[in-house]
């Protein structure tokens, strides 16, 4: 894909490509405020409708093929939107957040509320590994988008999925 203006995706938009309904959390990022944060509230609801015919394996053949797919759609969403990583792209939210709530299950509305947060801290602010990942395959802005530019679109997000887990096995450990 030529590099160009960054496109600011609409409805229209996404609805002219798979990839794009994908990466695009089915039309939760094309919210024009926080967009990563209704994507996550997005996956929740999702998980919330699906998880009672999940087990463990359909889990992880959600999440794994969902990554492989996943990773087709945000590196051509982003082509498409000539942007390296368009905070409108929310599949790495979506499926870094399954992730959490897949692991910590079964869990009460109080602990996936404290999973929400602390998985939106992370994704944020990126503190420590986080922000190592974010920036490991950052592209230019206004530069080439390539396969490896999408891969970092998703990886930062699980990075802060491993991030969110860790603290939550620790208090897990701590309070008994």
């Amino acid at each position: 894909m030529t590099s160009g203006a960054p496109v600011r995706p609409t409805l229209a938009f996404m609805a002219r490509h798979p990839a794009r309904w994908i990466a695009l959390g089915f039309g939760s990022g094309l919210a024009p405020r926080a967009p990563g944060t209704v994507g996550t509230l997005w996956a929740w609801a999702a998980f919330a409708v699906i998880a009672p015919w999940m087990d463990d394996l359909r889990w992880a053949l959600l999440i794994g093929g969902g990554t492989l797919v996943g990773w087709w759609a945000c590196t051509r969403c982003a082509q498409h939107m000539n942007t390296p990583d368009p905070a409108s792209i929310v599949w790495d939210e979506v499926l870094a957040f399954w992730l959490i709530l897949w692991l910590i299950a079964p869990a009460g509305m109080t602990a996936q509320l404290m999973a929400f947060g602390l998985f939106r801290f992370f994704d944020a602010a990126k503190p420590g590994p986080v922000g190592w990942a974010d920036r490991l395959f950052k592209g230019e802005r206004g530069g080439r988008v390539g396969w490896a530019q999408g891969w970092g679109i998703l990886f930062d997000d699980f990075v802060a999925a491993g991030c969110t887990l860790a603290v939550i096995a620790l208090y897990r450990f701590i309070m008994g």
